[in-house]
């Protein structure tokens, strides 16, 4: 969700792992910013706390794709909807290896927003708990479509950062499978571990 750490974890997981991230937020700000046509709806939308368009937030992330020159993404905040997911697979002929979810409550998420002070204008906190309802109601179902493909991997995200990123970690890096071995009579108590 928003507020969730999952834009700082994905700035550790770039430096760590060599991903490109990609936050479809950024790419959605920037494109408002540009003043063009798609830039003007995106800033209304954005300031109801409405979701964009799935077609237009997937042809910019399919364009940065293009344009980082790396086969190794990190897709941070999308999709956001059932329709995201549905439009980014059609068109980019990609499903994520996993989704990596950051669970907290709208408490801690909410305090974190309003703390971290980057100036956005959808930083206040009527869009705020407007963003957290759209969330609940058309993001998490798309955790759970994942969550039976067996694609989800979730972290609590209440933590601090550094324990966090330990958990993310673990996740990029799994540890080392090793056989045990040992003879008849051996018992699991005395064994080798290869």
């Amino acid at each position: 969700g928003p507020g969730s750490g999952k834009g700082t974890q994905c700035e550790k997981i770039v430096q760590h792992f060599g991903y490109t991230h990609l936050s479809a937020g950024d790419l959605l700000r920037a494109e408002k910013n540009s003043g063009s046509e798609n830039g003007i709806m995106i800033q209304n939308m954005m300031n109801e706390g409405k979701i964009v368009p799935s077609e237009v937030t997937v042809k910019l992330l399919q364009k940065a794709m293009l344009e980082s020159g790396n086969d190794k993404f990190l897709i941070d905040g999308f999709p956001r909807n059932e329709e995201n997911r549905a439009a980014f697979e059609a068109v980019t002929k990609i499903e994520p290896e996993f989704v990596l979810f950051f669970n907290c409550t709208a408490k801690v998420m909410e305090r974190r927003i309003l703390n971290r002070n980057q100036g956005r204008e959808d930083d206040n906190i009527e869009t705020i708990r407007k963003r957290f309802k759209v969330f609940l109601e058309s993001s998490l179902p798309v955790i759970e479509y994942y969550k039976g493909k067996g694609k989800v991997r979730e972290i609590d995200a209440a933590k601090p950062v550094e324990e966090v990123f330990e958990e993310v970690k673990d996740i990029f890096n799994p540890p080392e499978v090793r056989k045990v071995v040992g003879g008849r009579g051996w018992g699991r108590g005395c064994c080798a571990i290869l």
